[in-house]
This record gives C-alpha cells, structure tokens and sequence, in this order.
C-alpha cells in the first residue's frame, strides 16, 4: 500500500511531456485553438466565453488562463484551459470586475494579474480556487494591458482614454505613480531585465520608453501606423512592434532604439474582412518563440498567424486559425 502511495505521488509530481503549440484566442468565435508550432497543424480547441482577448500561460505549462472581455456587454469571467487533459474549460466568475483585460501569470503557475477596465482595477486571482485575493484601483481612464517587473513586485498598466502608463506596487497593493505616455497608449512590455518599460501609443504613433521607477520617458520613437502590441525577444535584444493600420511588424534593436527590420503582413491579391480599422489585415497579437528562430504574428482581418524567420525577417508559412486572431500563447515544449 505504501508503495502504491508513493508511486501515485512520484506520478502526480513528475513533469509533463509536451509538444511545443502555439495558443491562439479568436476573439469572434469564442474559442481557443490550439497549433503544433511544428507545422501549424490544429491539434486541439478549448470554448470559452464571450470574447477572448488576452491569454497567459503558467510556468509548469499545465494550464492557461483566458480574459473573457466581452462584446456588446462586458464579460466579467476568466476560462481556465487544461493543457495537460484537454478537458471541457472551467471558468472564473469575477463577480463586479468587468471587461478583464491584461493578464500575466505569476511564477507560482497559481495566481494571475488581470486589469478590469469596467471597474478601474487590476486584480490579483487565484485561478485554482476562484479567490479574488487582492483588489487594486489603478483609477479612471480604461487600464487595458500589463506587464510584470522581472521580480513580480511590480505591475505596470497602460490606459489607452488617458494615454498614461501606471506604475502598481504588487506587495503594498497600492498604485505608485501615472505618467503620460502617448495618446492612446496600449501595448507594454518589461525589457526582460526589468532595465526599461516599453509602450506603444497607438493615435501618436509612437513608442516611448520609461524608467521602471519613477516611469520617466527616457526616449521616444516613432512607429507610425497604429503601433498597438510590443513585445521582447526571450534574449531582451529586440522588440517587436505590430503596427496595426499599417499592417507591418517594426523590430527595434532594444539597445540602440533603432529599427532594424520590417515586415509587411499584409499580403497582396488576398481579401481580409471589416476590422475596426477597415476591410483590412489588422495584425494584433506577436510573439517570439524561445530556442527557434520563429515570430508569430496574429492577422485578425485575414484569420491567420503569419509566420515570420527572425533571421531573415521574412514570412515563411501561414497558418490558418479561428474567427478574428487576436491573443497568442506559446506552450513550450
């Protein structure tokens, strides 16, 4: 019986084996597919509810969580995907908090950040139990997207009607500091060693970078054509900027703030479909695979991922996905 005991336990603990896939959220079909990141091959689809916008995947990779935002009402929920089983999705009633937004696992694969913008805050929520812990008003003006400082004492929230970044101190449960970043600010990312916070302004068509402290503009660069998601290369030397309207990802050598590479995603004699920009490709979601010289970029107009050699910086494949693409996940191997 002991043995039988301790073999159960070694089981229960051992790591899971997983093919690396990329996560894909269609915001108009309310599913989450997911793709082998060998070849774009759909090897499985998680319902959930109405909307999903952002998606983030826990450390160990045996579960992601979904932000459901809503369409015409605003959701107030959070789906709960089981990468290991595949069984039907749980989902996370967020009670008052509506329109979940940004989201960002925690390293103890437990607890999830996510902004409300219905109710001006950014909580802390224990996927496991369904347990609002920590309830944080960041204020008016729409917090839309997060990131997490490398230490995860630190989240920083952008507001697109104020055009601010916000600084929140996790441990105190205390919004810091706000500062102006640009019209319309959307996008952020931490520099992967927590040096600079990055955002994109999507009316000024800007990217300004700030000093994680004090939230200081320490440089400003343009990337015209509705820059609306910014994220880093795993090695912290790029980022990757998609430039909605335009239709285009910009790289930026995240040293020197110079671009160095782009990428058309628009891709000519094929017919996307009415976006909020126009009958357009509207690229949103990107994201850098870690070990493979791969950028998924996701086409929202075009209900595809366009995939991209971070070498050569060209298109090499397609893959096709559910109804508007828009949040992107990636399970490593």
């Amino acid at each position: 019986m002991k043995m039988q005991v301790w073999l159960w336990f070694c089981l229960a603990c051992a790591p899971v084996a997983h093919s690396a896939e990329l996560l894909v959220g269609n915001k108009s079909a309310d599913t989450v597919w997911r793709l082998s990141l060998d070849d774009g091959r759909k090897t499985g689809e998680f319902r959930t509810r109405e909307a999903p916008h952002e998606i983030s995947v826990a450390a160990d990779r045996r579960i992601a969580v979904v932000s459901n935002y809503g369409s015409e009402r605003s959701g107030n929920s959070l789906s709960v995907l089981d990468l290991v089983s595949g069984r039907p999705t749980r989902h996370v009633d967020l009670g008052q908090h509506g329109a979940p937004h940004g989201l960002r696992f925690l390293s103890d694969g437990r607890r999830v950040v996510v902004t409300t913008e219905a109710s001006g805050s950014l909580l802390v929520v224990d996927v496991g139990s369904g347990e609002i812990e920590t309830v944080i008003d960041v204020g008016d003006g729409g917090g839309h997207m997060v990131a997490l400082a490398p230490d995860e004492r630190t989240a920083y929230v952008t507001k697109i009607a104020k055009g601010t970044l916000s600084r929140v101190d996790l441990v105190s449960g205390t919004k810091t500091h706000e500062r102006a970043a640009g019209r319309g600010a959307e996008g952020v990312a931490v520099r992967p060693d927590g040096a600079e916070v990055w955002v994109t302004n999507r009316e000024d068509g800007t990217i300004t970078v700030h000093d994680p402290r004090t939230l200081a503009v320490k440089r400003r660069m343009s990337s015209a054509g509705f820059p609306i998601r910014v994220v880093f290369s795993p090695d912290g030397k790029l980022a990757l900027v998609t430039n909605a309207r335009a239709a285009e990802l910009a790289v930026f050598d995240a040293r020197t703030k110079v671009r160095v590479a782009t990428v058309p995603l628009s891709q000519p004699g094929t017919e996307y479909r009415q976006t909020m920009l126009g009958q357009a490709a509207l690229p949103i979601g990107v994201i850098v695979a870690a070990g493979r010289p791969r950028a998924y970029a996701a086409i929202s107009g075009g209900d595809r991922i366009a995939v991209i050699d971070t070498g050569s910086w060209q298109i090499v494949d397609h893959w096709a996905t559910g109804r508007e693409p828009d949040a992107l996940g990636i399970v490593p191997d």
